[in-house]
């Protein structure tokens, strides 16, 4: 197979029969989205809607999460036009969530780990997901003073229901898999051989009439279009507001000064455990 782009964060695998697996690359960092996750995941899925070799795409990670969110950091205000640069930012992951909203092929979620966040909303843009038995699933919004976005305010409580979505957008609460999958929200394959399963899946399904598969998917998903594209725009224009707010600010704040002091612990007592 030629022209499989590289990315910095994401790696791609394209098999013979146009399976396309868009691997999450930073296990080392629980696959958080960093700036640089969010261009190369946009970039990658463009690539995957446009490219005839591709037929089905896979989304997964590596390692003990799938992905575990956005990066948390503070503002450093010795970094050039810092509203220019979140506006930028901003932009490209609504433009990714549109990108998913619009993909034409089949998409399938296959959540090898913990999953957090940004990367459990856009889950419900995926049509199939499938997740290991020990993965849990959370979107710790209210904690960092943000809100809801990649069209969960619409989906989840459609998926999941009004108390459960609440529980899990508004409260806060992590859902375990058998918890996800009894709502109908994926399903569970076993952990030995996740990986293999699914891209057995994915390559019968590559062996599909492509256009049906548009056909059908236009079908089902076409009619809640203009909808989630709407309600993309709301969600992102909310949460702008959100993140530039005063109690978000201190909210994160709590948030790294408290994951700080938890690695140096954890590092403090990885040492003595040593001596």
């Amino acid at each position: 197979m030629s022209n499989v782009p590289t990315f910095e964060t994401i790696n791609i695998t394209l098999s013979s029969t146009g399976t396309a697996e868009l691997c999450f690359s930073r296990p080392e960092r629980y696959n958080s989205l960093i700036p640089q996750a969010y261009a190369d995941w946009l970039a990658a899925i463009r690539w995957a809607a446009k490219d005839e070799q591709v037929k089905v795409c896979v989304l997964t990670g590596r390692g003990k999460y799938y992905t575990s969110g956005q990066e948390l950091a503070l503002p450093d205000p010795s970094k050039g036009n810092q509203a220019q640069d979140l506006a930028a930012k901003r932009l490209v992951t609504k433009t990714l969530v549109d990108e998913m909203i619009n993909f034409p092929k089949l998409l399938i979620g296959a959540v090898n780990g913990h999953c957090i966040g940004f990367g459990t909303t856009t889950l419900a843009l995926c049509d199939v997901v499938y997740s290991v038995p020990e993965a849990t699933y959370s979107t710790p919004f209210m904690k960092l003073g943000f809100c809801a976005e990649g069209c969960s305010s619409v989906l989840f409580p459609r998926i999941m229901g009004s108390s459960k979505a609440n529980e899990m957008l508004l409260l806060g609460r992590r859902f375990s898999a058998k918890e996800m999958e009894e709502c109908g929200f994926l399903r569970i394959l076993p952990a030995d051989g996740f990986q293999d399963h699914v891209l057995t899946l994915a390559n019968q399904a590559a062996d599909f009439s492509v256009q049906a598969m548009k056909v059908t998917k236009e079908l089902v998903r076409g009619v809640d279009r203009d909808l989630l594209l709407k309600t993309n725009d709301v969600e992102m224009k909310r949460l702008a507001e959100r993140m530039d707010s005063a109690d978000s600010f201190q909210s994160i704040q709590r948030f790294v000064e408290d994951s700080r002091k938890k690695k140096a612990a954890k590092k403090n007592n990885a040492k003595n455990g040593a001596l």
